[in-house]
């Protein structure tokens, strides 16, 4: 299937909030680099379970954030969603159709329609190429603008990310700028084609705390300016309750919650959802909380537990959590969690 011969949806539909996005039991395992020696001696293959089996949708202008720990496959599920990586297994599926295998010309046209904004700015521009020529370059690939109509476009792409006047920043240097000024640049390289689904990597990790209020705000304006549907990456609880419409709370390669930001800030269900909570610094130092402290380290992704594989730090593990593991299910109204608690 090419994906240009998909008779894309007019504004008109997209106000109906049709599903947007879905992910349907994704999975990524990366085999495990082993020496000489290791291969020599040792015949079997390791596998890093990186994404095991996750399944969620997104709905047309809504934001959806994964949140959890370093290392519980974050990262990895934003790869996939704009195919830069291969899954191992599951299908994704944009406006109905099923990119997860898409190549070739599909896959570039497909792009066009889903961009990512990378964690880090320092790394993710090329230090040899003007600003004018990053932002540029995907309009050129596409075939949309060259020459003078490209240069307008990323005129105008410059000052709708705060980055004015256009003309001072269209030829410098990534060097030449401050880390919130590359990560405008980065937002707006992903949004000069004007794509339907962004994926955003951690975009405020890299940049000074006083900042991060006008980053968020610059991506909630421009997803309301295009009706863009978010998928935002992020280990901060408290920055996914000011930008989202959902939550998605991961633990090791597995989403262990699914809810509305209301139902995971008021109710949450999930042990390790309430540990997360519970370590988002609160203002006011006479405001009483539950204080959840999670017992050893955050176990291999190579050789995984049995069972729940949140059950080694749990406080409320029981016998059946070291041997079964629970499925995600439907609790409540859009509020799903993966515990034998429930």
């Amino acid at each position: 299937m090419r994906l240009n011969q998909i008779i894309w949806l007019n504004a008109s539909d997209m106000m109906k909030r049709e599903v947007e996005l879905k992910v349907v039991n994704l999975k990524k395992y990366f085999p495990v680099q082993k020496s000489f020696l290791e291969r020599l001696f040792s015949k079997k293959i390791e596998y890093v379970q990186a994404v095991n089996e996750i399944s969620f949708q997104v709905k047309k202008g809504e934001v959806f954030s994964l949140v959890g720990e370093s290392g519980c496959g974050k990262t990895t599920t934003g790869r996939l969603i704009v195919r830069l990586i291969d899954p191992t297994g599951g299908k994704i599926f944009f406006k109905g159709k099923d990119v997860t295998s898409l190549k070739g010309e599909s896959l570039r046209e497909f792009r066009k329609y889903a961009q990512i904004i990378f964690q880090n700015p320092y790394a993710s521009l090329n230090p040899k190429m003007r600003i004018g020529e990053a932002m540029g370059d995907p309009l050129e690939i596409h075939g949309i603008a060259t020459g003078e109509k490209k240069k307008k476009i990323v005129f105008e792409m410059l000052e709708k990310v705060g980055l004015e006047p256009a003309k001072k920043f269209y030829g410098v240097y990534p060097f030449e700028l401050s880390g919130g000024q590359r990560q405008r640049i980065a937002i707006g390289r992903a949004m000069i084609l004007n794509p339907e689904l962004v994926v955003a990597d951690e975009p405020i990790s890299m940049i000074d705390v006083s900042l991060r209020a006008k980053i968020l705000e610059l991506m909630l304006t421009l997803k309301d300016e295009k009706n863009l549907t978010y998928i935002f990456i992020t280990h901060d609880l408290a920055v996914a309750k000011y930008i989202s419409d959902w939550i998605g709370i991961m633990y090791l390669g597995e989403i262990v919650e699914i809810g509305r930001k209301e139902q995971i800030f008021s109710t949450p269900l999930h042990p390790y959802t309430k540990a997360l909570l519970s370590a988002i610094p609160v203002p006011n130092p006479k405001r009483k909380r539950e204080d959840i402290q999670l017992k050893g380290e955050v176990p291999s992704s190579i050789n995984p537990p049995s069972g729940c594989k949140f059950h080694p730090r749990c406080n409320f593990a029981m016998e059946k959590c070291r041997s079964s593991k629970p499925p995600l299910q439907l609790l409540e109204k859009d509020h799903q969690v993966a515990c034998h608690l429930f």
